[in-house]
């Protein structure tokens, strides 16, 4: 005979009571309800479901007691008494407890699950919409059909001249090159005229000139009403600059150095009329630096010939006051002739040695003759000491102011030469570098040479309604794009 578990204490039953009292669960089918609880269960069932009362909301502590119910083991008796456990009491017995799902509470219809979100509110438009839309349709949509409008009803339009050109530079003849280094003088080639003339382009000068020519002031406030894109006469010179530099694009290309000119005006012939006064202008600017090369190089040569003439009447001057005080023509004949003197002088002493050793050799000491052969011995070699004298050469017994005069002489005739002959030489380059250059001087070194004359447009093609739309699509768009975020931005951190 097995006896029955023993009863829960109080505080545990207390606690299982609140718990069953809290959350309300359905007894497993077939089992009978027990106490006075199930014999009142079935008219509150029977109750309408509309105005049966809203569960309570289960907490996490009636979830566990609710969920766990004490199964007897497999093979255990059920207790005398009869009774079913209540749910969530605690069974204190020996042997494992088993747990089984307990089934969920019947749903009552119309009524939400207590865990589920509420469903979400229907969109409607606020204040702060119906603002966005003014504001895009203001600043976006607005000034956008305000310039499709200006630009397709009131614009003008404009048509384009090209002209394309580039400056070309001869160098001089290999023969001409020579003198003076002529090639360096003509400048450093087409290059530097190229960048000169493209910075002339956009000049006040060549505005003024042009203006002064063509009238471009007339040329370009033609339409009758187009504030944008139309010249507002008179204006200062530098108002009309400004408008150059909008109207008139120069492409420069650095490695071929070509130049291509555009101009537009509101006519075509009016612009053909300003490519053609800018091709004018720039054919005689590179006209003029070619004529300060050239007038350049001449002057310089001048200059050179001036200094090599001087050289040569100074270089000559000296050279006939020296022949005047020396009384010598050319110092190197005069010694060409004292040197044939001494030799034919020291000729005839050796044959007066000569002839002095015989007469010793074969007659009496006291021989007249030889007193005469001495005598003469004497005299040859008194001569040629003269000479050499005039040679600058000593024989020993002479002061030395007596030594030195022909060579002297013959030293300060050699250098009067070599400055002579420097100076002429010089001269002689001087003046052929001056024939060189007023031969440059004749001809066209640097031209302008036109790969595209002038042209006339049959048709216009600008302003680029199209393009400029775009940008102001794009420009307006962003602006107000960012005008929002800022809006936004700003009303979030509040």
């Amino acid at each position: 005979m097995i006896a029955n578990p023993p009863m829960p204490e109080a505080g545990n039953m207390a606690s299982g009571a609140a718990a069953g009292a809290s959350t309300p669960v359905a007894p497993p089918a077939g089992s009978a309800p027990a106490g006075p609880a199930a014999s009142a269960a079935p008219p509150a069932a029977a109750a309408p479901a509309a105005h049966a009362p809203a569960p309570p909301v289960p907490t996490p502590q009636a979830e566990t007691s609710a969920a766990v119910v004490p199964l007897k083991p497999v093979g255990q008796p059920v207790p005398a008494s009869g009774a079913a456990p209540r749910i969530g009491s605690p069974v204190v017995g020996p042997g494992p407890r088993l747990v089984p799902p307990v089934a969920p509470a019947p749903a009552v219809p119309g009524q939400q699950m207590p865990d589920a979100p509420p469903p979400a509110r229907r969109s409607r438009m606020r204040p702060r919409h119906y603002g966005l839309i003014a504001s895009f349709l203001a600043l976006v949509a607005a000034p956008v059909a305000a310039a499709a409008i200006y630009l397709w009803a009131i614009a003008e339009d404009q048509y384009a001249s090209y002209l394309g050109f580039s400056v070309h530079r001869e160098d001089g003849s290999p023969a001409l090159a020579l003198f003076s280094g002529l090639s360096s003088i003509s400048g450093s080639g087409s290059s530097s005229d190229t960048d000169i003339l493209y910075e002339f382009i956009f000049s006040q000068q060549l505005v003024a000139d042009v203006d002064a020519e063509i009238g471009l002031r007339e040329i370009w406030s033609k339409p009758g009403f187009d504030p944008v894109f139309a010249y507002s006469a008179p204006g200062t010179i530098e108002d009309l600059k400004d408008y150059w530099e909008d109207m008139v694009s120069v492409y420069y290309d650095s490695t071929t150095r070509l130049i291509e000119v555009r101009a537009l005006a509101f006519t075509p012939g009016d612009a053909q009329k300003i490519t053609e006064a800018i091709y004018k202008r720039s054919t005689k600017i590179i006209n003029d630096l070619n004529d300060v090369a050239t007038e350049d190089a001449v002057r310089f040569a001048a200059e050179d010939l001036r200094l090599a003439e001087e050289g040569v009447r100074e270089a000559r001057s000296a050279m006939t006051t020296f022949r005047q005080r020396h009384q010598l023509i050319d110092p190197s004949t005069e010694l060409a002739a004292q040197a044939s003197v001494i030799a034919a002088l020291q000729e005839q002493l050796v044959s007066a040695q000569v002839e002095l050793e015989l007469l010793e050799q074969n007659t009496i000491a006291n021989d007249p003759r030889l007193e005469t052969v001495r005598r003469r011995i004497k005299v040859i070699s008194e001569r040629i000491a003269a000479e050499r004298r005039k040679f600058g050469i000593s024989s020993g017994d002479e002061t030395p102011g007596e030594s030195e005069a022909l060579a002297s002489i013959f030293s300060d005739y050699e250098r009067l030469l070599v400055d002579r002959e420097f100076a002429e030489n010089a001269y002689v380059s001087a003046r052929a570098a001056y024939e060189a250059a007023l031969i440059e001087a004749r001809r066209q070194s640097r031209y302008l040479a036109a790969h595209v004359l002038p042209t006339q447009a049959e048709s216009a093609r600008f302003p680029e309604r199209g393009k400029l739309l775009g940008l102001a699509v794009v420009f307006v768009g962003m602006l107000w794009s960012i005008a929002t975020l800022l809006f936004y931005s700003l009303r979030d951190r509040r």
